[in-house]
C-alpha cells in the first residue's frame, strides 16, 4: 500500500474529508450554543383579530428563545397552526438577531353543524363565533363542496330577497336549502341539474303576482318539468 500513489492519495483524501466534516460539526455546534448570537427581537408583524393573544405569545415564548441560529422555525410554525383561528404561519430569520412572523387567521363564513366553523377556503376548524353565520350539514370531507355549492346557490337565490341560511347535504348526497324567510327547497342529489331547476323556480317565483300573500314552506324541485310546492295551510 505504501508503495501505491493512488492507495495513498485516496486514504489522504478520505482523512482530509473526515476532517473537513469534523470540523464543520463542530463549529455548527459551537454556533447554535454560543451566547454570541442571541435571539434579541421576536416581532408578530399581524395584528390577532381571532385568534388568543396569549395562547400565541405562549408558544412564542416557549419556542422562540436564546440562540439565533437554534430556533426552530418549522416547529415554532407548526405549534403556531395548531392554535385555534390560525390557519397559516410564516416564520423567518432576520440578521443579526430577530424573528419575524406573520399570521393568517381563519374567516369564518359558515357553522359546520354544531361543532365547527367553516372558513372561506372550505376548510373546517375548531372555533366559536358568537357572529350569525349559516348553517353547512354534510358529511366529513365535502366541506368543500358544500361551500362551493353555497356560493352557487345563494348567487341564484338573490332575487327572493332573502339570504340562505342553512344548506345540507345527505349522505346519499342529495341537497337541501332553507332561506331565512322559512321557505325550504329540495334539490335532489345532482348540483348541476339542481341549479338549472333552482334558476328555474326563482324564475317562476319572482314573476308570479301573488308570491307576497303565501307563506312558502316546502318546494321539491325534484322534478324535470316543475316543482311541487307546499303552502301553510294548504297542500
Amino acid at each position: 500500500m505504501w508503495d501505491n500513489p493512488r492507495l495513498l492519495n485516496l486514504a489522504a483524501g478520505v482523512l482530509v474529508g473526515l476532517v473537513v466534516l469534523a470540523s464543520t460539526l463542530t463549529a455548527l455546534h459551537w454556533l447554535l450554543r454560543s451566547p454570541l448570537f442571541p435571539l434579541r427581537v421576536v416581532e408578530l408583524r399581524t395584528p390577532l383579530k381571532q385568534a388568543a393573544q396569549v395562547q400565541v405569545e405562549a408558544a412564542i415564548a416557549r419556542l422562540a428563545a436564546g440562540n439565533f441560529f437554534a430556533v426552530s422555525i418549522d416547529e415554532l410554525r407548526a405549534a403556531l397552526e395548531r392554535l385555534p383561528w390560525i390557519r397559516a404561519a410564516a416564520v423567518r430569520r432576520v440578521w443579526p438577531d430577530r424573528l419575524e412572523i406573520s399570521i393568517e387567521e381563519h374567516v369564518p363564513l359558515a357553522r359546520w353543524g354544531a361543532e365547527a366553523l367553516v372558513n372561506t377556503h372550505g376548510e373546517r376548524f375548531a372555533g366559536a363565533s358568537e357572529v350569525e353565520l349559516p348553517v353547512f350539514i354534510g358529511p366529513p370531507g365535502t366541506e368543500a363542496e358544500v361551500t362551493l355549492r353555497y356560493a352557487r346557490f345563494s348567487q341564484l337565490l338573490a332575487p327572493l330577497g332573502s339570504r340562505l341560511e342553512r344548506i345540507a347535504l345527505s349522505p346519499r348526497h342529495a341537497w337541501q336549502l332553507r332561506l331565512a324567510n322559512g321557505l325550504q327547497l329540495t334539490l335532489g342529489r345532482d348540483a348541476e341539474l339542481a341549479e338549472q331547476r333552482l334558476a328555474r323556480f326563482v324564475d317562476a317565483y319572482v314573476r308570479s303576482p301573488d308570491t307576497a300573500d303565501k307563506t312558502r314552506e316546502v318546494v321539491d324541485l325534484r322534478y324535470p318539468n316543475g316543482f311541487a310546492l307546499r303552502v301553510r295551510g294548504g297542500a
